[in-house]
């Protein structure tokens, strides 16, 4: 599948002041954490495979994921072979919440083969995946089918809820590291939303018309969607659409970054 451009999620006239306001800190929080760590040579590959010795494909990164104990927030980084990469590709951030971490009301999606987990918390959603080129740039977002990272299925109207509860707020293995990426999910939060709705899309559209074979297990779908994207101009779009709320009405949004650039 071939990732859709970037324009395609890049709607925000629909967001509310409040939304534009939160993307517009989040797009503060991705300067300043890749403004520190630029400032000793480090980068966000390098924080993610500290630690973790010779880099080895389909290993995770750092050893045993990241895992926040109070807002039970996951992720991990990984590489595929070379030749299953996507272009340009390094490797890719996959992102997880685990029940307990969960706004109220959300439960598992029905379907045909779901079994309750032995541990209520082992029930976990995938949010996104972030791929990353050699320097570290985000360059892509995209879902995966239940199979790809043997997580329980949820619907996209009940990640969607999801997405503000990711939080990794502790130092290891980097403090800059984990708020990038926590950052980073809000400050893409429409795309994501966009491609999780086309995610189940995809989905409900190849059950209806491959017979025989559950969706979630079926390995010819992989990455139901995905998205081409910009870290600098989505940086941008947030900024100017803060700035146009606040010459429309009275309420401001004190979204600027005071830190040095």
């Amino acid at each position: 599948m071939t990732a859709a451009s970037e324009d395609l999620g890049n709607d925000l006239d629909a967001l509310s002041p409040a939304q534009l306001q939160a993307m517009a800190a989040a797009a503060a929080e991705v300067r300043r954490c890749q403004r520190v760590l630029a400032k000793t040579g480090d980068s966000i590959i390098g924080e993610l495979l500290r630690g973790g010795g010779n880099f080895q494909v389909w290993d995770h990164y750092p050893p045993g994921d990241v895992y926040d104990v109070e807002f039970h927030a996951q992720y991990y980084y990984h590489a595929h072979p070379e030749s299953e990469r996507y272009p340009d590709e390094h490797g890719h951030i996959h992102t997880f919440l685990r029940p307990l971490g969960m706004p109220d009301g959300i439960e598992p999606a029905p379907v045909a083969d779901l079994q309750p987990a032995e541990d209520i918390n082992d029930a976990l959603s995938h949010l996104i995946g972030i791929s990353l080129n050699r320097l570290g740039e985000p360059i892509r977002l995209f879902t995966t089918n239940r199979w790809c990272t043997g997580e329980t299925w949820y619907r996209a109207t009940d990640v969607e809820r999801m997405l503000d509860y990711f939080v990794i707020d502790h130092a290891r293995p980097s403090w800059p590291l984990n708020r990038w990426i926590s950052a980073l999910v809000q400050l893409f939060r429409p795309q994501i939303v966009r491609l999780l709705h086309e995610r189940d899309a995809v989905v409900a559209r190849w059950q209806g018309s491959h017979h025989g074979i559950l969706v979630y297990d079926d390995r010819r779908l992989e990455v139901p969607s995905q998205l081409e994207i910009s870290v600098d101009r989505q940086i941008a779009r947030a900024e100017a659409a803060a700035r146009a709320v606040r010459r429309r009405g009275p309420h401001a949004l004190d979204v600027s970054d005071h830190s040095p650039s």
